[in-house]
C-alpha cells in the first residue's frame, strides 16, 4: 500500500514538472525545431557610438540575446535566416556550444545574395542535401534570381524516422530598383511551391516542414501560393503559433511601426500526426528586440510515424 502511494505521488510530480509530458507514441521522443531570422548576423555598415563603421559585426549585445533565446528553446534543429558567411555560422555554433548546445551538422546556402544566407544547424545527421541556389524567374524582360535560394535537407532523426526541412527567406517589402517587390516575392513564392510539389510528387507522405521568413501576411497571394490548393493532398497547413499572451506577431518593422506575422512553419499532410501542437509557441522575452527584429518560432514533433 505504501509503495503504491509513493508510485502515485512520483507520477503526479513528473506530470507537473515544467516541460515534461509522457510520449503519446510508444518509443517516440520529441524533436524541437526552431525557425529564427537573426537579423544581419554578419559584418555590415552600422552606426557604432554615433559613427558609421564599415564591416562592423553584429553587436555583442545583440548576439547575447540571440544565443540566450536559442538556449531557452533548446532546439534539436535550428533553421536560420540572415546569417552571414560560414565564419559567422561557426561563430554562432561556438557560442551555442559554450552554453551546452552542440550542433555537429550544418547546411549553408550560398545564392545570389552574397551577404545574407540561409543556414540550418542540427543535432541529427544530414543524409540528403537538395538546396536550390540558382533559381530564376522573369518579370517583363528581366530575369531575376531567387536572392537567398531555398534550403533543403533531409535529416536522419533516428533509424526509422526522417525529417525533410525546406527553408526560405523571400523578398522583403522594401522597394528596390529592379522590379516591384510584391511581384518579386510572388514569383519566389511560386518557385518555392514548385519545389514543394516536386518533393510531394515523389513522396506524398514525406515528413516535410516548410519554414522561414516569407515577408507577407497569411491572406496575401504569396502565402496562398506556398500553401497550395486547400483540401488537396499537397496542401501545406500552417502551425498557428502564439506566445504566452496569445499574440501571433513574429516581426516588428520599425520604419513602418508595424507588428506582423511574416514568419511561418508549415507542414505537409504526411507530417500532421507527428506534430505535438501543445509544444509549439512563439518565444517571448522582454529583451527579444535587442537580438533581432523577429521572434523565434518553436514546433515540437514526435520522431515516429503516428
Amino acid at each position: 500500500m505504501c509503495d503504491r502511494r509513493v508510485a502515485t505521488r512520483l507520477t503526479f510530480l513528473l506530470l507537473i514538472l515544467p516541460g515534461w509530458a509522457p510520449s503519446q507514441t510508444t518509443g517516440s521522443h520529441r524533436v524541437r525545431f526552431v525557425a529564427y531570422n537573426v537579423e544581419n548576423y554578419l559584418p555590415m555598415e552600422r552606426r557604432v557610438d554615433g559613427e558609421t563603421v564599415e564591416n562592423a559585426p553584429k553587436p555583442e549585445s545583440e548576439k547575447r540575446v540571440v544565443v540566450a533565446s536559442l538556449v531557452e528553446l533548446a532546439a534539436d534543429i535550428i533553421g536560420l535566416a540572415e546569417m552571414g558567411d560560414l565564419s559567422q555560422v561557426e561563430d554562432l555554433r561556438g557560442r551555442l556550444a559554450a552554453r551546452g548546445l552542440e550542433y555537429p551538422h550544418v547546411e549553408w546556402v550560398a545564392a545570389a545574395d552574397e551577404a545574407r544566407h540561409l543556414a540550418l544547424l542540427s543535432r541529427y545527421p544530414i543524409v540528403r542535401r537538395n538546396s536550390a541556389t540558382d533559381l530564376t524567374y522573369r518579370i517583363g524582360d528581366q530575369e531575376l534570381p531567387v536572392q537567398r535560394g531555398f534550403l533543403d535537407v533531409t535529416l536522419a532523426v533516428n533509424g526509422r524516422w526522417q525529417l525533410r526541412c525546406v527553408g526560405a527567406h523571400l523578398k522583403s517589402k522594401r522597394s528596390v530598383p529592379e522590379a516591384d517587390e510584391t511581384l518579386m516575392r510572388r514569383n519566389e513564392a511560386e518557385l518555392l511551391r514548385r519545389h514543394v510539389d516536386s518533393i510531394l510528387a515523389a513522396d506524398p507522405q514525406a515528413n516535410l516542414l516548410v519554414y522561414g521568413d516569407f515577408n507577407d501576411a497569411r491572406n496575401e497571394t504569396s502565402i496562398r501560393a506556398i500553401q497550395g490548393k486547400r483540401g488537396s493532398d499537397r496542401y501545406l497547413e500552417t502551425v498557428y503559433l502564439k506566445d504566452h499572451l496569445g499574440q501571433s506577431w513574429t516581426h516588428f518593422w520599425e520604419y513602418a511601426d508595424i507588428y506582423s506575422r511574416i514568419d511561418y512553419i508549415m507542414f505537409a499532410p504526411g507530417l500532421r500526426r507527428e506534430i505535438d501542437f501543445s509544444g509549439c509557441r512563439i518565444l517571448w522575452r522582454k529583451d527579444w528586440s535587442e537580438g533581432s527584429d523577429h521572434r523565434p518560432l518553436l514546433v515540437t514533433l514526435h520522431d515516429a510515424e503516428r
